[in-house]
């Protein structure tokens, strides 16, 4: 078996536990003083846990940090269909599991749902962050990020086309070895480096006889359905607790928005405020470790 990568930074959890959520048991990541007051994150589509191993270690210097992997991914298991509610749900009862308040982290597709979850369940939440999560374009995006200018209907076809063959698939292909996973993972994210790379895909993926294959679920991969990016703003207006607003400065596959775009969203939320992190893209979390948590602290000390 191939020995576990190091990476500068990066800590393992110290506990690791089970929630059960609506028939699905997922893993549960700690780090710090149990009886601290609890910081929960939440990450990104086809990310896991783990992926906050070196922001973490930071944060639990005076907090207990939780993190979990959202059903499909990294360790937690599978299900036979996946919905956004659902995610959400399973975010508000990992923060009604530890019977306190809990400040509330996500990023990316995480940070939408960590923003759903506190909208819904505001006596669980203290504070909330949203790093680089405030839903796509108008136009969309494609697999890889790009903005999307086919039409509708040919969209609509292609999701069938994938659908049709992700049915008949229960697990994804296998890799020869772990720098195979990272030429993959490294098409969606240019800016993150390999050695980064090469820790994440070990932490989420398995090695068996075949090869490595990675432990995200195929079927979550893509939906198609009645939604518009324009309905994500006013989703938000019931949100209670304060959001500080999170994002880098620099252009990459999966955003930042135009700024106008994001204030527009923003404009919504009834208690937000902004911060950039300087030289990080949409991963500000990876790129920024020591940057981006300096900015948590201060905000969540308040």
């Amino acid at each position: 078996m191939t020995p576990a990568p190091s990476y500068p930074g990066a800590l393992a959890p110290e506990r690791a536990w089970w929630l059960e959520s609506l028939g699905v048991r997922l893993r549960v990541h700690e780090w710090g003083d149990p009886g601290a007051p609890p910081v929960v994150l939440c990450h990104g589509m086809f990310d896991h846990g783990r992926v906050f191993d070196v922001l973490a270690p930071l944060l639990a210097e005076r907090f207990r940090v939780v993190a979990y992997d959202a059903r499909g991914h990294g360790d937690s298991e599978w299900a036979s269909a996946y919905s956004w509610p659902i995610d959400v749900i399973s975010i508000v009862q990992l923060l009604r599991s530890l019977r306190r308040p809990a400040h509330l982290v996500g990023h990316s597709r995480g940070g939408a749902q960590a923003t759903d979850a506190a909208a819904r369940a505001p006596v669980d939440v203290r504070q909330l962050v949203n790093i680089d999560g405030f839903g796509p374009p108008p136009e969309g995006f494609d697999e890889f990020g790009e903005r999307s200018t086919k039409p509708l209907p040919e969209r609509f076809a292609e999701y069938l086309d994938w659908r049709r063959g992700a049915s008949t698939r229960s697990t994804w292909r296998a890799y020869d070895g772990i720098e195979d996973l990272v030429d993959r993972r490294i098409r969606q994210n240019p800016r993150l480096t390999r050695e980064w790379l090469r820790y994440f895909a070990y932490h989420g993926a398995r090695e068996t006889e075949r090869g490595w294959i990675w432990k995200a679920d195929p079927h979550l991969t893509r939906g198609f359905g009645p939604w518009q990016p324009g309905w994500i703003a006013p989703g938000w207006a019931p949100l209670r607790v304060p959001m500080l607003a999170v994002t880098g400065t620099e252009r990459d596959t999966w955003g930042p928005l135009p700024e106008k775009l994001i204030q527009e969203r923003l404009a919504y939320v009834p208690h937000a405020e902004r911060a950039r992190v300087a030289g990080a893209g949409h991963f500000v979390h990876l790129e920024r470790p020591r940057e981006t948590a300096d900015v948590l602290l201060a905000w969540l000390e308040r």
